[in-house]
């Protein structure tokens, strides 16, 4: 009996790996991957491909959205403001988040899954041990997948899966783990591509991630700060 389709979507990053990992389990699946003129661009396109290879998937889409490097407002797209340097306590929304990035990528996906017939669409986003941003609240996909249900086509059944969206990132990477997702593939720092810097807000809440889950990061890095 043929699987379902799902898009994935992969940034390249540890928590798109694992959601890809476990998006494969039960879907066919299709990779989706935007570039939006951040820093590491190349570098996490490497990454995208990289799974994509992994999982043998077939279906891929990368879509260039050089309007969000035009809004800025970014330090992942703005080279004038500085990216910050990791702050775990810190409650405020970092100078890292995206104006409404999430809502772009997900219509973008939306309108390829209503083509291609995929009813899910499975995105990475973790609440609670994550940068904060906004959009990756919980409730704002519950919102997005009414927005799904009423501009698509009446026969259409897309639904948003954030199957991670709970867990703490000691537990995405164990998950991980245990899926045998290619963790050494992907790509998680914010402003360097040959070395993760280790001191960016992604950097530090990975490697904290991996320390809690006593497990060697797998990438290579400039520095390695004990983050517990």
């Amino acid at each position: 009996m043929r699987k379902e389709k799902a898009i994935v979507l992969v940034s390249g990053g540890l928590d798109s790996c694992v959601t890809a990992a476990i998006a494969a389990r039960e879907f066919e699946t299709a990779f989706l991957h935007l570039n939006y003129g951040q820093r590491t661009e190349k570098r996490e396109l490497k990454a995208f491909n990289d799974i994509a290879d992994f999982y043998g998937v077939k279906e891929r889409l990368v879509v260039d959205v050089g309007h969000l490097k035009k809004i800025g407002g970014s330090s992942l797209t703005d080279e004038q403001i500085e990216v910050s340097r990791a702050n775990l306590t810190a409650t405020e929304i970092p100078s890292s988040y995206v104006p409404f990035r999430n809502a772009n990528i997900l219509s973008i996906a939306a309108s390829w899954a209503e083509v291609i017939g995929a009813t899910r669409l499975f995105i990475g986003a973790v609440e609670e041990d994550s940068s904060g941003y906004p959009d990756c609240r919980e409730e704002f996909f519950k919102a997005f997948n009414k927005v799904i249900e009423l501009g698509t086509k009446p026969d259409t059944h897309i639904e948003i899966v954030t199957p991670i969206i709970r867990l703490k990132k000691w537990q995405i990477v164990k998950k991980g783990i245990d899926l045998g997702a290619p963790l050494e593939k992907t790509w998680s720092c914010y402003q360097a591509e040959d070395e993760a810097c280790g001191i960016c807000d992604s950097c530090a809440l990975r490697l904290r991630g991996f320390q809690k889950a006593g497990v060697e990061d797998p990438i290579p890095y400039k520095a390695r700060p004990n983050y517990l």
